[in-house]
């Protein structure tokens, strides 16, 4: 009778394992969210140059500190220089490159 019992919960963590993995693999949701930012991304900085401003320049920047609510990014200046800014998540989108 114990081994019926142990072969049955067995059986059931291996149908559970065969049909949960696959499915856990398909979903994407962290990466399709458009608030889901890594280290090293390529974003577009909507940068307004004064607040009372309605102007909005698009920067391409590259993230490099991922912080509770801002996030630390790197702005190219010439050739070899570049700029660390701080800037809110809402003030960044992903940077899409232009189609051929």
């Amino acid at each position: 009778m114990l081994l019926l019992r142990f072969s049955l919960v067995v059986l059931v963590i291996l149908v559970n394992l065969v049909i949960a993995l696959p499915s856990w693999a398909e979903t994407n949701h962290l990466t399709s969210n458009a608030d889901y930012f890594q280290v090293g991304q390529k974003v577009i900085w909507l940068y307004t140059p004064r607040a009372d401003s309605p102007d909005v320049q698009r920067i391409t920047a590259e993230i490099v500190k991922l912080g509770s609510k801002q996030i630390q990014i790197k702005v190219p200046l010439t050739r070899n220089e570049f700029l660390n800014r701080w800037v809110n998540r809402s003030k960044l989108e992903n940077f899409h490159p232009p189609k051929d």
